[in-house]
């Protein structure tokens, strides 16, 4: 049996944020409307953790910046066209629909952060958007925690597709990608041409 030779994609940064925004978004979706305080603090996490993968984007390694996988509109349509027809090509980083998925993540936490933030500031008069919605009214109020309310659920619906992408992957080109999430890893050579 031929030795396959690995590569060092996700470096600590990038690992060590995936692994704590999943446990941030988990418990402040539990938490939502129950333990207020901890929800918060999970939501001001989700931010900062966000803020430093945005710089991370840009300074970062190479599998860690969004020039490596922010792709054109046709391209992740081209990709998407090739994966449904079980020959999409395989990437060390994040594939086309990988990295739109990041970008979607990414837009949804802030918005469902920022709302969040609204709806403290709305209704507990508390928060650091607090001096600028602590007067809103009660159906403001409503309005904010709504579309909070949407955008967690949101989110929660890409994370479904993003964890079901994965595997979808992992099986088609014979790698584990919750793994390589977990120790940095992948194979150089793919284990299978599609």
């Amino acid at each position: 049996m031929k030795h396959r030779e690995n590569i060092k994609v996700w470096d600590p940064l990038v690992r060590i944020f995936h692994w704590s925004l999943v446990f941030c978004f988990l418990l402040a979706f539990i938490t939502e409307g129950d333990v207020i305080d901890v929800h918060s603090w999970a939501g001001y996490s989700i931010l900062i953790l966000l803020l430093i993968r945005l710089i991370w984007g840009f300074i970062g390694p190479r599998y860690a910046r969004f020039s490596d996988f922010v792709r054109s509109p046709s391209l992740i349509m081209r990709y998407l066209k090739d994966t449904l027809m079980l020959r999409a090509r395989r990437y060390i980083g994040h594939n086309p629909l990988g990295g739109a998925m990041v970008l979607l993540l990414f837009g949804s936490l802030i918005l469902t952060t920022v709302t969040g933030m609204a709806v403290y500031g709305a209704t507990d008069n508390a928060g650091p958007l607090a001096a600028w919605f602590g007067q809103t009214s009660e159906s403001g109020a409503e309005l904010f925690e709504e579309v909070h309310e949407f955008f967690a659920n949101f989110t929660l619906f890409l994370v479904v597709i993003h964890v079901g992408g994965v595997i979808f992957e992992s099986l088609v080109h014979r790698e584990n990608l919750i793994r390589a999430m977990l120790d940095g890893y992948k194979s150089k050579q793919p284990t299978q041409t599609p």
